[in-house]
């Protein structure tokens, strides 16, 4: 088989959910926009459909649209999915908007294993919740961690259990202190 242009997939998803936006990305690249509540009957039917058997979730992850160029601003975090078909070797890029207060969208997991893990580290890093999620929990930060640290509001901690932090351009004033026989 052939692959398929954008158009003709951005065609049979919409026959599936016409508030689907066809769009453009700054460097130009097309994309699907798709409403939150309709991401999971989205993903359905470009994994089920013949024509399109989009059978790989390459990945999943997220973009704090917060201070980012847009007309006007937006304050929500885009959810961005990369899916591949090998039958028909045709790609398509996904994109939902999550508000950043209500941050929640359906998860894809049932749809594609793969996204088990791709929606937690977005969860643990960016604070999406995954509604429908089997196991929705941190994978990349401590479990007591506070916060979402990719989030461009996000407050770095002063210290985590009593290690101080250093960022660019900061230092110690003095050497950190030591506990006795180490050097």
């Amino acid at each position: 088989m052939t692959a398929l242009s954008h158009e003709q997939i951005a065609a049979a998803v919409r026959s599936v959910c016409p508030e689907v936006g066809d769009q453009r990305a700054s460097n130009g690249r097309p994309f699907l926009h798709v409403p939150a509540a309709a991401v999971a009957d989205v993903a359905r039917c470009l994994r089920d459909d013949p024509a399109l058997r989009f059978d790989a979730l390459m990945d999943l992850t997220a973009v704090d649209l917060l201070q980012f160029p847009y007309t006007p601003p937006r304050d929500d975090i885009a959810v961005v999915y990369l899916l591949f078909s090998y039958a028909h070797r045709h790609k398509i890029t996904l994109e939902v908007f999550a508000p950043r207060q209500a941050c929640a969208v359906p998860s894809v997991a049932a749809v594609w294993p793969a996204a088990i893990y791709f929606e937690r580290e977005v969860f643990d890093l960016f604070g999406v919740t995954f509604t429908g999620h089997p196991q929705l929990r941190r994978i990349l930060m401590p479990d007591d961690w506070q916060g979402h640290p990719l989030r461009k509001d996000y407050l770095y901690p002063a210290d985590y259990h009593g290690v101080p932090h250093l960022r660019d351009g900061q230092s110690f004033s003095t050497s950190p202190p030591r506990a006795e026989g180490t050097s």
